[in-house]
């Protein structure tokens, strides 16, 4: 028996995977996260491990006697978090996520400070990686950056509650920018560009590789067995690949989850970042992955359920679902940008909208315009990874949003290609979490990282095909013109 366990931004997911690759539980727990100031987004990092504690207890409740089989776990979770840590391995002010836009003064004065950066890290530097959260610490918070003396990702904190060791993996420390991706080790003149140094950083090991050991009185609260091994586990989404099977080069997925993000695997480092395509170490040895990300997907649609009193996603879902093509036709169009974007705009000041808004609209406009707006923005993503050419023909698709059948065939005629949403899919992360512990135990790749049997395929459709071209069209020339006139934030706030 094999425990997952996914840090999520909006919650906690835990799961229990039996060798027959058979779901034996799952749990969960909800998070909240503080939006103190415009671009600022922050989670205090003692929540997470209530919210973790709690789910283990529900999983103990719901397989009673199945947690005291588990011969080892693995960790996936939320990437680009800083979390910052004194002497005594106290932490010293709430993390900064992934989303959070406020250090985009400091990403241009990152690349100024080490020219190779590109080179070395693969990727732009963008406000949502964890170096310039640091540079923005450092000029701002100055007394707490003195204090720092560990820096950990969300996931790899956990693992510090765990096991008492400092450890991170490949995949998730790709996305600090002070990993040299290629080499997968630490780089000392991206650290030295952030005023950091190695001792600042936590040991490194591959995903699949052991990375400590449960604690004693850990085991005992939860009723797991003694010297349970921790592997060193994945970023989200290299996790949530290993889950779906997604480990050899040309295969892929997209992932409607709070983000949005097409993944594909690669067999060499293949850097793209003037796409503002990412390129990360995979989460198992020799591999890497290319990456397209927006900033707003699944966490768009439950925004607009909020904002037109529904009870839930679903419930608006339901009424988009009834919308015949001529109304769809006639829906607003929708900029998705609520937290700025990633690919390829880079932008953090880039910001939401709608086009088209007129009287006659309801509910079920906004929700259709925004499940298309998500969608066109990962065509988008799709558009600066391939360079106008064929990509893949059947990607895997995950994330909480991928529930959604009318969003599935949605994004299957946009991308223009077929998408396999197999059963389990919104716990991918959990269960890769969960296999690279398997694999930490020793066990065999073939075997383990197998991609699902089954699900449904949804494909490319004329009719809906042609409904979307002329709206992407529009689509795309709406950025340009509103870029503009996005907010600025002002300087004492950045």
């Amino acid at each position: 028996m094999y425990l997952g366990i996914d840090l999520g931004t909006s919650g906690v997911k835990v799961v229990l995977l039996d060798e027959a690759q058979q779901l034996a539980g799952v749990a969960d727990a909800p998070l909240a996260v503080s939006h103190p100031q415009p671009l600022w987004s922050e989670q205090a990092p003692h929540s997470w491990w209530l919210a973790l504690d709690r789910a283990m207890q529900q999983l103990r409740h719901a397989a009673p006697g199945a947690l005291a089989r588990v011969r080892a776990l693995g960790l996936s979770g939320q990437m680009h978090g800083a979390v910052l840590l004194d002497a005594r391995q106290h932490v010293l002010r709430p993390a900064m996520l992934w989303n959070d836009g406020r250090a985009f003064a400091q990403c241009a004065q990152l690349e100024a400070a080490e020219p190779r950066s590109r080179a070395i890290t693969g990727n732009l530097a963008m406000p949502g990686f964890t170096a310039p959260k640091l540079l923005w610490l450092r000029q701002h918070e100055a007394a707490v950056f003195a204090q720092t003396r560990t820096v950990l990702l969300p996931k790899d904190w956990l693992r510090l509650q765990l096991t008492g060791e400092a450890v991170s993996d490949m995949s998730d420390a790709s996305g600090t920018l002070w990993l040299d991706v290629g080499a997968r080790r630490w780089s000392e003149p991206m650290l030295a560009a952030c005023g950091l140094t190695l001792a600042h950083m936590p040991r490194l090991v591959e995903g699949s590789a052991p990375g400590g050991s449960l604690r004693p009185e850990i085991a005992q609260a939860w009723g797991l067995p003694a010297g349970v091994v921790v592997a060193g586990g994945a970023g989200d989404n290299a996790a949530s690949a290993v889950g779906m099977g997604v480990v050899r080069a040309g295969e892929g997925f997209v992932s409607l989850g709070t983000s949005g993000v097409i993944f594909l695997a690669t067999d060499s480092f293949r850097p793209a970042p003037a796409q503002a395509v990412h390129a990360f170490a995979h989460a198992l040895p020799g591999r890497w992955h290319q990456m397209s990300v927006m900033l707003s997907a699944a966490s768009a649609l439950a925004w607009a359920a909020r904002l037109t009193g529904r009870r839930s996603e679903a419930a608006l879902l339901e009424e988009v679902a009834l919308l015949q093509p001529a109304r769809r036709a006639q829906a607003p169009l929708f900029l998705p940008y609520l937290s700025g974007e990633r690919t390829p705009h880079n932008n953090a000041h880039a910001s939401a909208s709608f086009t088209g808004l007129r009287q006659e609209h309801g509910a079920a406009d906004i929700g259709y315009a925004v499940v298309e707006g998500v969608s066109f923005g990962l065509m988008d993503g799709f558009a600066a990874m391939r360079g106008g050419g064929p990509l893949a023909n059947e990607l895997a698709l995950v994330g909480g949003g991928a529930r959604s059948d009318l969003w599935a065939q949605l994004l299957a005629c946009g991308l223009g290609c077929a998408l396999r949403r197999h059963e389990g899919a919104h716990a991918a992360a959990a269960v890769g979490a969960a296999r690279l512990g398997w694999l930490a135990d020793g066990g065999d790749e073939a075997q383990v990282c197998r991609a699902p049997q089954g699900g449904r395929l949804f494909e490319p459709n004329t009719m809906e095909t042609a409904l979307l071209r002329p709206r992407y069209q529009r689509f795309r020339a709406l950025y340009p013109a509103l870029a503009p006139h996005f907010a600025n934030i002002p300087e004492e706030a950045a």
